[in-house]
C-alpha cells in the first residue's frame, strides 16, 4: 500500500501526485498542513525527518523527496516509465527536473519566504519580487533547454510523458499564481495546456485534493487561458 503525505499547493507534492497518477497506482492521502507548521510536528517528523512534503510511504519504506519519489517509481512500477528514451534523452529529462527542483524551488519555497517575513521584515511586494527573480530566471533557462534541445512534441521528451512535465506544470502553476507574463515561455505553456488536459495531471491539480479549500479556483485546467 503506499500512502503520500500532501499538501494542496505544495508543487513538489504536486510533482508526486502526478507521478503516481501517470503510473495509475493506487494510493491513499494524508494531508500535512505546511501553513500550520504541521510538518515540523515530532510525529511526522519521525515520518519524514525532511520535515516537508512530499512523502511517500510504501509498505514501510518511506521517501521524502520528490525526483527520489519519481526515480524509486520508476523502479518498482516500470510499465510507465517516467525517465525514458536513450541515455542522452534520459540526461535531457533529468537536467529539466534538476533545474526546477534544484535551482528554482529552493529559493522560492515555503520556508525561504517565511525565513524572509520573519527574519528579515519582508512584506508581500519583497516577498513577491524575490519569488519572481528567482521563478523567472529559472523558467527561461528551462524554456532555452526545450528550445535548444529541439525534443519537444506535446510534451517536453515527444508526445510521451515524463518527469521533466511532472516538474513543468507544477512550476507554471506556481507562475500563474504569483501572476508572472509567461509570454516568453512558449513551448512550456505548451507542455502545460497538452498535460493538464489529461486525467493524471487534472486529478493532481491543487484544487482537486481533499485539503484544498472549498470554492478554490483552477489556475490552469481544460480551460484556462493559454496567452
Amino acid at each position: 500500500m503506499m500512502t503520500l503525505y500532501s499538501y494542496f499547493r505544495s508543487s513538489t507534492a504536486y510533482r508526486a501526485r502526478i507521478a503516481l497518477n501517470v503510473k495509475r497506482l493506487n494510493y491513499k492521502i494524508i494531508t500535512i498542513d505546511i501553513l500550520k507548521g504541521e510538518q515540523r510536528s515530532d510525529e511526522y517528523r519521525a515520518i519524514n525527518p525532511l520535515m516537508g512534503v512530499p512523502a511517500l510511504n510504501h509498505d514501510g519504506f518511506v521517501l521524502g523527496q520528490s525526483l527520489a519519489i519519481v526515480d524509486y517509481l520508476d523502479q518498482v512500477s516500470p510499465e510507465t516509465p517516467l525517465v525514458h528514451g536513450t541515455p542522452q534523452e534520459q540526461g535531457y529529462i533529468r537536467q529539466i527536473c534538476q533545474a526546477i527542483a534544484c535551482d528554482i524551488h529552493p529559493l522560492t519555497n515555503l520556508k525561504v519566504m517565511q525565513t524572509l517575513r520573519n527574519d528579515f521584515g519582508a512584506d508581500d511586494a519583497v516577498c513577491n519580487d524575490w519569488y519572481a527573480r528567482w521563478a523567472v530566471a529559472g523558467i527561461t533557462a528551462v524554456e532555452t533547454m526545450l528550445r535548444q534541445g529541439r525534443r519537444t512534441g506535446k510534451f517536453a521528451l515527444g508526445d510521451k510523458v515524463s518527469a521533466a512535465d511532472i516538474c513543468i506544470v507544477p512550476q507554471m502553476y506556481g507562475l500563474r499564481r504569483y501572476k508572472i507574463d509567461i509570454a516568453a515561455y512558449p513551448l512550456c505553456t505548451m507542455i502545460e495546456k497538452n498535460c493538464v488536459a489529461l486525467d493524471a495531471f487534472k486529478l493532481a491539480a491543487p484544487e482537486m485534493q481533499p485539503d484544498a479549500p472549498e470554492g478554490l479556483e483552477p489556475i490552469h485546467g481544460p480551460h484556462f487561458c493559454a496567452a
